[in-house]
């Protein structure tokens, strides 16, 4: 009996350490052995998802023909309908379907669209007539060959949109156990695990699936994305036995969705004399009495105007569409009052989208890291991420406790001041790869190269990591800054909306750099003259459009300041509240 309690605490001490391990006793479903599956499923969506990405822009415009303006445009809109799906995913997965039927349906998606998108490149009648390399001339293209492209691009943006929004909380699903008392630690440290393996999954596509691309030609290079989603897909399905699904519920969006609906009913109804708390309905165990005076207009969809006919015998609310909680009206409200943030955000990640463009120049650089490897063009991405990694590690370990001792805030840095520090580093990151342009441009022209885009001019592509790195730097100041500013406004029932939110914004990002690409190039290009970007970048001018988006980076940055002044000017102390909160939240 001595050795089973010497044990037992043993095992404790062993537990304590390694919190996932922590999860006894074994449910009949859930738990630790669920993990595997669902980490793998996420893992391998991103290694397959984001190694088509680098080298697509070489595929669409020498297999398909496409001017490089065009193949920015779709290559942006193809990221935006990924990211603007995984809001689609998320609802249909919390309001209708749950979100292993999303995750299952994704990953089909997911399997379908790459498997479409490797067909392609095995079977030529599927593709374009090649143009005449003699006199450059191109026969008219018949539909066929982009309706199949644009399929396989639209379903792997559906496998996306389903699988990203809902794999983290379908994990956490399984884990959440409130009988555990290290339930947090549990949680919190497979969210470690999920984002460090989703990490190394972007590091392994950046690097090894876009170096089998350029070396072993399209066959080989779509092939492998399409087996890694077969396995993912496989994986997920394996473990459907031993999963925990939870039912779909009310969704948030569709509560927002009955606050305007029953404000704009009431619109002619006038508002109660303050204070009147028994005026507005409350809801079930709700801490709210009445709501704010910011967006006064909202609180109509709260006010009880006839008792017997709006509310039942046991108090609740005979018609959610006639009658709103205090609670629903302020989560809209704050998530209204979150918009003249969210979108100075958007500027930033319109900075980091133009990767196509410096993907096209690292191909007609020297790419030898040493005399017998060269980096393949589309690996550059891989400093951003690698950069973006280390420093968010860097920050979270070292400078917290260092700059809370010296500025006073929790988080040492505020989520405002990191997000302005985004928008200054993404605006020199691309100054820098203007600068870095305009050299290599000039060197191809001194040396001659000025009519073949695809000539290696005699200079470094290691001059391209700087922008990388910066940019990969900002984005670990934008991320976090903006999730953590959303979560310190938003009730805890509104956590996942500030994912949401931040996903909506890249989604928008993606929409306003394929405007921004197709109205440079329609400009630049009338009357005859050459597009700054043009398909042979040595005649194009990419390093002028680099200038404008600093430019308009530098604006950005103005009408963040001016947010920040007008909408978010906060004492310190009420910062440390808010951070206090978000650190009960995570």
């Amino acid at each position: 009996m001595k050795m089973k309690m010497g044990s037992s605490s043993s095992d404790k001490e062993e537990n304590n350490k390694f919190p996932l391990l922590n999860h006894s006793p074994m449910p009949k479903l859930g738990g630790i052995r669920t993990i595997p599956f669902i980490i793998v499923n996420e893992s391998f969506e991103r290694l397959a998802s984001i190694g088509l990405s680098p080298n697509m822009v070489f595929y669409l415009m020498n297999d398909y023909n496409m001017e490089l303006a065009t193949t920015s445009i779709i290559l942006s809109l193809w990221s935006a309908l990924s990211n603007g799906l995984a809001l689609v995913g998320a609802m249909l997965a919390d309001s209708w379907l749950g979100r292993f039927r999303v995750i299952a349906i994704g990953s089909v998606s997911s399997l379908l669209g790459m498997t479409t998108l490797w067909l392609t490149a095995m079977n030529p009648q599927l593709k374009p007539v090649p143009c005449n390399q003699l006199n450059n001339s191109c026969n008219s293209p018949s539909i066929g060959p982009y309706v199949i492209l644009f399929t396989s691009f639209g379903l792997i943006s559906i496998g996306a949109g389903c699988i990203r929004p809902c794999s983290m909380a379908f994990g956490a699903d399984q884990l959440d156990n409130k009988e555990n008392p290290n339930n947090g630690r549990v949680l919190e440290s497979y969210i470690n695990w999920y984002n460090a393996s989703t990490a190394l999954s972007a590091v392994i596509a950046l690097t090894v699936l876009v170096y089998i691309q350029e070396n072993f030609g399209w066959r080989v290079g779509f092939a492998v994305p399409a087996l890694l989603m077969a396995f993912s897909a496989l994986i997920f399905l394996l473990g459907s036995v031993f999963y925990i699904k939870v039912r779909a519920s009310k969704s948030l969006f569709s509560g927002f969705a009955q606050v305007l609906v029953v404000a704009f009913k009431n619109r002619n109804i006038d508002l109660p004399p303050s204070p009147c708390d028994d005026c507005y309905y409350q809801g079930d165990e709700s801490k709210l009495l009445a709501p704010t005076n910011n967006l006064r207009c909202l609180n109509k969809a709260c006010i009880i105007t006839n008792p017997e006919r709006d509310l039942n015998p046991d108090g609740s609310a005979s018609d959610p569409w006639s009658l709103c909680t205090v609670e629903q009206v302020e989560s809209l409200k704050a998530l209204l009052n979150a918009i003249p943030m969210w979108s100075s955000g958007v500027m930033v990640t319109v900075s980091m989208t133009q990767t196509s463009f410096a993907t096209l120049q690292a191909n007609t650089m020297d790419r030898h890291l040493i005399s017998n490897f060269e980096i393949p063009a589309g690996s550059f991405s891989v400093f951003m991420v690698a950069t973006l990694i280390i420093w968010i590690g860097l920050y979270e370990w070292a400078m917290v406790p260092l700059l809370a001792r010296y500025t006073g805030n929790l988080r040492g840095l505020s989520p405002k001041v990191r997000m302005g520090i985004s928008l200054v580093v993404t605006s020199i990151a691309v100054a820098i790869g203007a600068i870095t342009e305009s050299v290599r441009r000039k060197m191809a022209i001194e040396e001659g190269l000025a009519d073949d885009p695809n000539a290696i001019v005699d200079m470094s592509a290691m001059w391209l990591i700087p922008q990388f790195a910066l940019l990969g730097a900002g984005d670990a100041f934008n991320s976090s800054g903006q999730v953590e500013f959303y979560m310190t406004r938003f009730s805890k029932s509104m956590s996942s909306i500030a994912v949401a939110l931040y996903t909506f914004g890249m989604a928008m990002a993606a929409l306003v750099g394929s405007v921004l690409v197709s109205t440079v190039d329609n400009v630049t290009s009338s009357g005859g003259k050459i597009s700054w970007l043009s398909k042979n970048i040595n005649k194009g001018h990419v390093d002028y459009y680099y200038w404008l988006i600093t430019i308009l980076g530098l604006v950005n940055f103005v009408y963040f300041l001016i947010c920040c002044r007008v909408f978010y000017n906060e004492p310190l102390k009420d910062e440390n509240e808010r951070t206090a909160f978000f650190e009960d939240n995570r």
